[in-house]
């Protein structure tokens, strides 16, 4: 379920199928016109993802963090990552709970590798994930936190306040977790201990 569409995505003829609430480029929109390439807009849960779990990032917001979602899409889709968005599809309330729920489920079922949630401060989208099995969420702020999350704590789920950091600092913090990887070593033994805390039920 691609949420980010570009000229590369455009097929030849006929139509193209993207879940409502998708970005589709203007140069993407002016390449489907010339081809005659019909867009058709869809439920979410309509469109089956093409890409494989390894490639794609589940994301998801509330009103609180909408505007950011929108803005790290592009940066997901220019990492070549398909985006598995979960909602919300317009600045209208909505419980984050909810949200980072639908996120970690994605994650811990190997639908996707990782996932992003944004909410207002970040903070109860880390409370609500954390609380499914196999997920380590992290509340992200900089680049510090962002990289010691990846390396030390092998996070899965990167969460960020929508009303706390400016999209260019999302995007930076975002980058720099993407292409972070788990250092392993003295910190698996650590994280292995995160991980048992869930098996005391």
């Amino acid at each position: 379920m691609r949420q980010v569409f570009t000229e590369r995505d455009i097929p030849a003829s006929g139509e193209l199928r993207i879940a409502r609430g998708s970005i589709l480029t203007p140069s993407a929109r002016d390449l489907a016109r010339e081809r005659g390439v019909r867009i058709v807009e869809l439920a979410p849960d309509q469109i089956d993802s093409n890409s494989p779990p390894e490639k794609t990032i589940a994301i998801g917001s509330d009103h609180g963090g909408f505007r950011m979602k929108q803005a790290l899409l592009p940066v997901l889709a220019e990492l070549g990552l398909a985006a598995r968005d979960v909602g919300v599809y317009e600045e209208k309330a909505a419980d984050y709970p909810d949200i980072a729920v639908q996120v970690a489920d994605l994650v811990a079922s190997s639908k996707a590798a990782r996932g992003v949630i944004v909410d207002g401060a970040g903070i109860g989208s880390a409370m609500a994930a954390n609380k499914v099995d196999g997920i380590r969420a992290a509340l992200c702020y900089d680049t510090a936190s962002a990289r010691n999350s990846r390396e030390h704590n092998d996070a899965n789920i990167l969460t960020l306040g929508g009303r706390l950091l400016t999209e260019s600092q999302a995007e930076t913090v975002l980058r720099v977790w993407l292409g972070t990887p788990f250092a392993g070593g003295r910190h698996q033994a650590r994280v292995d201990k995160i991980m048992a805390v869930e098996r005391r039920g």
